[in-house]
C-alpha cells in the first residue's frame, strides 16, 4: 500500500521523538511517503495531490482538528468520489481531537496508530457524511469559497469565542481547556446582541427561524469535549446522516447558566433544551443569515466574519480507516 502521512510539526500533544516511533511503525507496514507541513493550508495542498495522484491509497493526518480539515478539503477539491478518492487514517496529535475521537479513536497517538494498523490489517473502514459551507449567492458573501467541515461549524457566539482562542495562541498562550472557559466568560461579557439575535435560518419549505444569537451546526456527536467530558450540543448527529443544528435565541445571565449547565451535563439522549433552544436534526439544504456580520468558524478554526452561510450535509462524502 502506497500512503502520504501529513504531519503537522506544532501539534501540540506530540514530540518530535513520538512522532518518529509513529513514523517508523507505519512505514513498517505501508510504502509511506512523509510530509511536515510547512505553511497554513499545506496540508489541503497535500490531500489535494493524494487525491489526483494515480496510486495513492492512504492519507494519514498526524496533527489536531485543523489539519485534519485541510487534508479533507485537499482530498475533496473535485467532490466527494468514495470510492475513488484515498482512504484517511487519523493520528490524533492536538489539543482536542474531535474528530478522532468522535470516529472512536483512542486520544493518544501512540495508541491511535496501534488502531489504526489493526483496522488496515482487518481492513476496517467506514464511509462519513461531512458538511459543506459556502457563501450565499446572491449576498455580500456569495465570492467566499466552499469548504467542507468534519464535526462542526458555528455563526455567532461560539465562533467568537474560537476568535478569542485563536487571538491568545497567537499571543503564546498554550491551548488549554481553562484558556477555553476563560474566553466564553469574556465573550459573553462582550457579546452585543445576547438579549436579541441577529441570526436567521432558512430551509427549504419550512418557516424561518429567526433572532438566534447562537447557532452550532453539527455533523456528529459529541460536537466537543471539555477534558475527557463529551459535550452533546445536539446528540442525534451522527456521520451517517445530514446535519443537526442547535439554535439559541437569548443569552441572558440565567440563560447562560442553564444552557452552560445542560451543555456540561449532557447525554448521547439530551442535550441543551427550553423555551429559548432550537434543535434541528438531518438536515440537508439550509442557510443561516445574519442583519451584521459576526463571527464564523468550522472544525474549531476562526473563518473571520459573515453575514450569510449556506449549508449541505453530504452523506458517505469519504472512506476513513476505524
Amino acid at each position: 500500500m502506497r500512503a502520504l502521512l501529513v504531519v503537522n510539526p506544532a501539534a501540540t500533544t506530540t514530540s518530535a521523538r513520538t512522532r518518529d516511533v509513529l513514523i517508523h511503525a507505519l512505514a513498517s507496514e505501508m510504502k509511506l511517503e512523509v510530509v511536515t507541513t510547512e505553511y497554513r493550508g499545506h496540508a489541503r495542498d497535500l490531500g489535494r495531490r493524494a487525491a489526483d495522484s494515480d496510486d495513492m491509497e492512504l492519507v494519514v493526518a498526524l496533527g489536531g482538528d485543523g489539519t485534519v480539515n485541510e487534508v479533507v478539503n485537499g482530498l475533496l477539491h473535485g467532490g466527494p468520489d468514495p470510492d475513488r478518492l484515498p482512504r484517511l487514517a487519523v493520528v490524533p496529535g492536538g489539543s482536542t481531537n474531535v474528530f478522532a475521537r468522535a470516529l472512536g479513536l483512542p486520544n493518544d497517538a501512540v495508541e491511535a496508530t496501534g488502531a489504526i494498523l489493526d483496522a488496515l490489517s482487518n481492513r476496517s473502514e467506514r464511509t462519513v457524511g461531512l458538511g459543506l459551507a459556502a457563501g450565499t449567492p446572491g449576498t455580500d458573501d456569495e465570492s467566499v469559497p466552499a469548504r467542507w467541515f468534519t464535526f462542526c461549524a458555528g455563526l455567532g457566539f461560539d465562533a467568537g469565542v474560537v476568535g478569542r482562542v485563536e487571538q491568545q495562541r497567537e499571543r503564546g498562550k498554550r491551548s488549554t481547556h481553562a484558556l477555553y472557559v476563560r474566553q466564553v466568560v469574556r465573550q459573553f461579557l462582550d457579546e452585543p446582541h445576547r438579549r436579541r439575535g441577529m441570526i436567521t435560518l432558512d430551509r427549504p419549505g419550512e418557516k424561518p427561524v429567526k433572532d438566534l444569537v447562537l447557532s452550532i451546526v453539527c455533523n456528529t456527536a459529541p460536537y466537543s469535549y471539555l477534558g475527557n467530558r463529551p459535550l452533546y450540543a445536539s446528540p442525534g448527529a451522527s456521520f451517517d446522516t445530514a446535519l443537526d443544528v442547535l439554535g439559541l435565541s437569548k443569552l441572558s445571565t440565567p440563560a447562560v447558566a442553564r444552557y452552560a449547565t445542560q451543555l456540561l451535563n449532557s447525554t448521547p439522549d439530551r442535550g441543551p433544551h427550553g423555551r429559548h433552544a432550537v434543535s434541528l436534526h438531518d438536515l440537508t439544504d439550509f442557510t443561516l443569515q445574519s442583519k451584521v456580520p459576526l463571527p464564523f468558524q468550522m472544525d474549531g478554526d476562526h473563518l473571520g466574519l459573515r453575514t450569510s452561510v449556506t449549508f449541505t450535509g453530504v452523506r458517505r462524502a469519504l472512506r476513513v480507516i476505524v
